[in-house]
């Protein structure tokens, strides 16, 4: 299958979803599958992802990689140089996180808003258990645990996977 070419994480918009998301789902492992959620529905709705976040299969899960290290102030599974900066926009109480300010909404589309609270209404109230086998879906169940999940078998698992696999190559 060919490679579906993605753009350059967004860590800027990466911050902007966090706060959005956490503001109504504060519990760090539910925000996270709340992002998974929104970012496949908004693939399958409109051929693009967020802000071209990288999903890893751990064991509980997809987990957005860039928003992990965001939120556990980990080092950086990417090169951002705003990561650091990002980091500084949250902070952790428990399992909960907590941003330091409101969401810029200028960051996020409509199309973005739409899928974020489809996916907050949907997945953000779900307890640990149900939010994990929500997420073990087949692109998950896929690959490799800790391997990055291709934005192939994101898109292949789709109900519209051959519309989307096909703008995504040839816009």
């Amino acid at each position: 299958m060919a490679r579906v070419t993605r753009n350059r994480l967004d860590v800027e918009k990466a911050v902007e979803v966090l706060l959005y998301v956490t503001r109504k789902v504060p519990d760090m492992y539910a925000a996270l599958k709340v992002v998974y959620f929104a970012d496949r529905m908004h693939l399958e709705e409109h051929g693009r992802f967020i802000y071209d976040e990288t999903y890893i299969a751990m064991q509980h899960g997809p987990v957005p990689s860039a928003a992990y290290d965001i939120v556990k102030a980990q080092p950086p599974a990417c090169t951002c140089d705003t990561v650091a900066q990002a980091r500084a926009q949250f902070s952790n109480e428990g399992n909960r996180i907590v941003g330091s300010r409101d969401p810029d909404l200028d960051y996020l589309s409509a199309t973005d808003l739409e899928c974020l609270d489809a996916a907050i209404d949907h997945y953000g109230h779900m307890s640990f258990d149900q939010l994990r086998k929500a997420s073990h879906d087949k692109a998950f169940l896929n690959t490799d645990e800790n391997d990055a999940m291709s934005d192939e078998y994101i898109a292949q698992f789709l109900p519209n996977a051959e519309s989307v696999l096909d703008y995504l190559r040839n816009g």
